[in-house]
């Protein structure tokens, strides 16, 4: 639950008519309407009674309102406090990002914000996992965008809602290429291009069922942007993630799923108790503004109330 949803739900319930609030928020009747049956079906509850002349709030719906007006309020007060310093801030806020879906998301979440603090700018670095953090230990990189498994006791982070699957890159050329999933002990038998990153590499070999000297591994990769033109060279088959962009860069290549499926999601955390400049503070905010829902205490302190 986020706090758009909130205020899809604040509007309908003021306007009384959720034709009349779609408008107001820019969105179509459907679209509106579907998120509120997901509110709904989120809370295990109805908030909203439907007629021909409009909307009326159940007694749920009433106490939901009360709940949802307190905490877009205070999202407002929080953000005012740093809109408000907009024209005054400045710097650098320093971003290290592997190849994810996630990407995608923190671009938006960037943009929005560069919108916001026009003075401040942001440096971004395409690494591996492993020199993200690295760097960020160091204090060369304030934002890291990683793909778990991450060892998250140092940093505090936001969980992406994204979802990442595994599968495998090869020509449309290779034997296998027609099928919708192939398994990786199919996989095993033909040359390999593994990511270098040790944890994710142990996984992988774990699939494959084999030990890693029994199999033929020819290349291992950081990033798979370089790794794909080796695909197309037909030095191998690279084992990858469906949000690399990379997958996409040739019409000479596939990427298949892998099955059963393995998914993985991306986290954007940064070091814990850390002082960090003002430009950068913001940034984290505005992370957490976007991607915080209503908290487990909050969701409680509502349903304790039906």
């Amino acid at each position: 639950m986020e706090l758009r949803t909130l205020r899809y739900f604040l509007t309908t319930a003021d306007e009384g008519n959720i034709t009349r609030a779609a408008h107001i928020l820019h969105v179509t009747q459907p679209t509106l309407s579907r998120q509120l049956m997901e509110l709904e079906r989120e809370l295990g509850t109805v908030l909203i009674v439907r007629g021909k002349k409009g909307v009326t709030l159940t007694d749920d719906g009433m106490l939901f309102r009360q709940r949802a007006e307190e905490i877009v309020e205070l999202a407002d007060r929080a953000e005012k406090t740093f809109v408000e310093r907009e024209n005054t801030v400045s710097g650098i806020v320093s971003i290290g990002a592997t190849e994810a879906v996630g990407s995608r998301l923190l671009a938006r979440i960037m943009k929005k914000f560069s919108d916001k603090y026009p003075l401040i700018q942001f440096h971004l670095y395409n690494e591996m996992a492993d020199n993200i953090k690295e760097r960020m230990d160091k204090g060369l990189v304030d934002v890291g965008l990683l793909l778990e498994p991450v060892d998250t006791t140092k940093y505090d982070f936001v969980r992406l809602s994204q979802k990442e699957t595994w599968g495998v890159l090869m020509r449309k050329d290779h034997p296998l290429s027609q099928r919708e999933s192939v398994t990786p002990q199919e996989m095993a038998k033909y040359p390999l291009i593994l990511p270098l990153r040790e944890n994710v590499r142990a996984d992988i070999i774990n699939w494959l069922g084999k030990k890693e000297r029994e199999l033929k591994i020819p290349l291992g990769y950081t990033l798979l942007s370089n790794a794909v033109l080796m695909v197309e060279e037909g030095m191998g088959c690279a084992f990858c993630l469906d949000g690399a962009l990379a997958i996409h860069s040739s019409p000479n290549l596939k990427f298949i799923p892998i099955s059963p499926e393995h998914t993985t999601r991306s986290v954007l955390l940064w070091k814990k108790n850390h002082l960090f400049t003002p430009a950068t503070s913001l940034f984290i905010q505005e992370i957490n503004m976007l991607k915080t829902p209503i908290s487990r205490r909050q969701l409680e302190e509502f349903s304790s109330g039906l």
